[in-house]
């Protein structure tokens, strides 16, 4: 090689430097997106395997001051016993209905002694003030209730508030510090009451059956990785087509 070859050979092989660490990087970009995609699909199958399940008694799911198993999550199973609507909380900021909606939260003391709390449904801001215009009672006396059995959310990190009444999050320690003491490892999401009240808040949608784009993204990374390494070539090819032009005029007398 030629002395005047040299600084584009180092080029060249700086060039292909910083396509491979290009294709590293999207290498772990596309296996973290397969990651995604693959708890996407444990999340949907979960919820095809459990949202239209037969309701059982909620002892057969959930010991007394148990965690929910990941496995039951959305299993319905049914109550009875009677709401307490004098703890009863609304739940701010939730999306429903294309607005910052609520959620109606009232624990439910079971028959056995257990309060679980019971999310209603859903209401949407006051026409003249943020808070629902109305808040449907709950049935009075003993009831049987369907629910899903849901987690508890995380606390909110940023420190985030609510007004008297109301907690940020379905966080089942922070509602209980207003409520009194309830059943901390899940909550229920309704499903029905018997007997059925004459109003009651708008029921909560089944989860979303979009599979997401992670998979569609993890190709993408795949195939920037792979026009990386095709444009390095090019541009080699392209600049070795240059410099023989080069010295082809320059060897003409």
């Amino acid at each position: 090689m030629s002395a005047r070859e040299t600084p584009a050979a180092a080029r060249w092989a700086m060039y292909v430097g910083v396509a491979i660490l290009f294709a590293i990087a999207c290498a772990f970009l596309s296996n973290w997106q397969f990651s995604r995609n693959a708890e996407r699909t444990e999340q949907l199958q979960l919820v095809e395997n459990n949202y239209d399940a037969a309701p059982v008694a909620l002892e057969q799911l959930l010991a007394p001051g148990a965690e929910l198993d990941p496995a039951d999550e959305w299993r319905p199973v049914t109550l009875e016993g009677r709401y307490l609507p004098d703890d009863q909380l609304l739940v701010r900021n939730r999306a429903h209905g294309g607005s910052a909606a609520y959620e109606q939260l009232v624990p439910f003391r079971l028959d056995d002694g257990r309060v679980v709390l019971v999310d209603r449904g859903w209401l949407p801001p006051g026409n003249s003030q943020s808070a629902p215009d109305e808040i449907p009672a709950p049935p009075t006396g003993e009831v049987t209730v369907e629910v899903r059995l849901r987690p508890g959310e995380a606390a909110p990190t940023s420190g985030r508030s609510a007004e008297p009444g109301q907690v940020p999050t379905i966080n089942l320690g922070l509602v209980a510090e207003q409520t009194g003491p309830l059943e901390e490892g899940a909550y229920g999401l309704l499903m029905s009451e018997t007997p059925a009240p004459a109003t009651a808040p708008f029921t909560i949608d089944p989860p979303s059956n979009d599979p997401g784009p992670y998979l569609s993204y993890a190709i993408q990374w795949i195939l920037f990785a792979v026009m990386g390494f095709a444009f390095i070539g090019y541009v080699i090819v392209n600049e070795r087509r240059l410099r023989r032009e080069d010295a082809e005029d320059d060897s003409v007398p």
